[in-house]
C-alpha cells in the first residue's frame, strides 16, 4: 500500500477512512478541543498526524477539512431525513428505513439523499456527536442533545488493501429547509406497520403455496390422470377411488412416472386383496371355533 501520495495521485475516500477520520474528530471533540465550531490549528495538526499513522495516508489538513465540511453536510441531509415520520435508523448496521415510496419521494425532494438511501449512514453515531451542537436556526445557536454517548469502539487498521477500495457516497449538499419536521416516534410506528404487512404478505404468500400443493394433489386430478390410463381392469379402478381418499396415496399416484402407475395401483390392490383374504379365513377359522366349543 502507498504511504505517500504523490502529487499525480488524486486521494480518493473510502467508507474506513471517513470512519477513521470521523473517530479522530470525535476524539478532540470530547476533549474540548473544538471552539466555536471548528479546531484550532494544533487539533487539526494532531488529527492530521494519527490518520497518517493510522492508515498510512499523509494528506494535507485542507484535505482532512474539505472530508470534514463533507460530513457536516452528510449529517444535515440525515438529520433532515429523520425529522421525517415514515424513516426509522437502524443503529445495528446504519441503514435508514423506510418503504419505496417514502424514499422516492425524499429523494425527488432531495437528490442528494440518494446515496444515504444505497448506502445508510454508518458513522451517523460519529457525526451526531461532532455536529449536533452546530444546529443553527435563523443565526442563533441551537444546542441539542447528542445523538450517542461516547464512543467505546477502539480504530482499527485495514487489514488489507481492498478494505479501502469500496467507494464511499459524499452527501454534496444539505437539503433545502422547507422539509416538514415530525416526530421520530411516529416514525417507529411506521416501521412497525410495514413490518406487519410484510408478515401478512409473508403469510398469504405461504397460503397461496399451501393451496397451489393441495389442488396438485387434488382427488380431481388423480381422476384425471387415472382415466388416460389405458387398460385399467374395473376392480382396479374402483379400488383406486377408494385409494385415492388418502392423501399421502394421492401424492405418491401423481408423483410416480406415468408408466409406473398402473402397476403400483394393481400392487395395492393386490396386498388389500390379501389383507381382505386373510381376514376373511381369520374369520372363518374363529367362527368354526366357536362353534366348536358350543358342540362340547
Amino acid at each position: 500500500m502507498t504511504t505517500r501520495n504523490s502529487g499525480k495521485e488524486q486521494p480518493k475516500w473510502t467508507a474506513f477512512l471517513t470512519k477513521l477520520l470521523a473517530n479522530l474528530i470525535v476524539d478532540q471533540v470530547l476533549k474540548g478541543n473544538r471552539v466555536n465550531n471548528s479546531f484550532s490549528n494544533k487539533a487539526w495538526n494532531f488529527i492530521s498526524d494519527e490518520f497518517y499513522k493510522r492508515s498510512g495516508f499523509k494528506w494535507d489538513k485542507e484535505h482532512l477539512k474539505n472530508r470534514f465540511a463533507v460530513l457536516r453536510r452528510q449529517y444535515g441531509v440525515v438529520k433532515l431525513l429523520l425529522a421525517r415520520d415514515d424513516f426509522v435508523f437502524d443503529e445495528s448496521n446504519g441503514f435508514i428505513i423506510a418503504n419505496d415510496e417514502a424514499w422516492d419521494q425524499y429523494v425527488t425532494e432531495c437528490p442528494d439523499a440518494e446515496g444515504i438511501r444505497t448506502d445508510g449512514c454508518p458513522i451517523y453515531k460519529q457525526l451526531s456527536q461532532i455536529f449536533a451542537e452546530e444546529s443553527m436556526s435563523n443565526g442563533k445557536h441551537e444546542t441539542t442533545r447528542p445523538y450517542f454517548t461516547r464512543l467505546k469502539e477502539p480504530v482499527l487498521l485495514p487489514q488489507t488493501e481492498a478494505e479501502l477500495s469500496s467507494e464511499y457516497d459524499d452527501a454534496a449538499a444539505v437539503c433545502p429547509p422547507t422539509l416538514k419536521r415530525k416526530r421520530r416516534s411516529r416514525g417507529m410506528e411506521a416501521a412497525i406497520a410495514n413490518a406487519i404487512f410484510e408478515m401478512a404478505d409473508a403469510s398469504k404468500l405461504r397460503t397461496t403455496a399451501l393451496t397451489q400443493l393441495r389442488s396438485r394433489f387434488s382427488l380431481a386430478e388423480c381422476i384425471r390422470e387415472l382415466d388416460r390410463i389405458q387398460g385399467v381392469a374395473e376392480n382396479v379402478y374402483f379400488a383406486a377411488l377408494e385409494f385415492f381418499n388418502n392423501p399421502s396415496a394421492r401424492e405418491t399416484f401423481l408423483s410416480l412416472k406415468r408408466d409406473l402407475r398402473l402397476p403400483w395401483l394393481q400392487w395395492k390392490c393386490n396386498v388389500l386383496t390379501s389383507l381382505s383374504i386373510n381376514v376373511h379365513e381369520s374369520e372363518a377359522l374363529n367362527l368354526s371355533s366357536n362353534d366348536s366349543m358350543k358342540s362340547l
